[in-house]
């Protein structure tokens, strides 16, 4: 299941910036960078990648992040992966894009920091184990 939620979490977070590479009316910053690199086709698709994939690749991040305790029982590195998601959503249907940006800048660091930082079960199945009197 490792290997799925962090394919799901990569997918998430490139889904959802080149989604809002697409809309110029809605998130001005990220679409001068999207038709920099050639990505201006995509403002014809404005309407789907807003109210469409916008929400779903948010949405398979925040899922990805959220099954990803299961497998290496982190709830602080969980809780700080669906922040990010959750940010994007609700920037996204308030449309505020300050709040929108926060969530997409730190949808991309836990991304990164996921793949340099690799997560690793601290606990078993049967809980942690508690250190006796001598701290070991």
């Amino acid at each position: 299941m490792s290997a799925l939620t962090r394919i799901a979490d990569k997918t998430g977070v490139i889904g959802s910036i080149v989604s809002t590479m697409g809309c110029a009316m809605c998130f001005p910053a990220l679409a001068s960078i999207g038709a920099a690199i050639g990505l201006g086709f995509l403002s014809q698709w404005e309407s789907v990648f807003v109210h469409v994939l916008l929400p779903l690749f948010a949405l398979i991040a925040l899922l990805a992040n959220a099954l990803g305790w299961f497998s290496h029982r982190q709830w602080q590195r969980s809780a700080l992966g669906m922040v990010g998601p959750i940010l994007v959503l609700i920037g996204r249907y308030t449309f505020i894009s300050g709040v929108l940006y926060a969530g997409l800048a730190l949808m991309l660091a836990v991304a990164i920091w996921d793949l340099l930082s690799p997560a690793h079960r601290r606990c078993g199945r049967e809980g942690c184990a508690v250190p006796d009197q001598a701290g070991r």
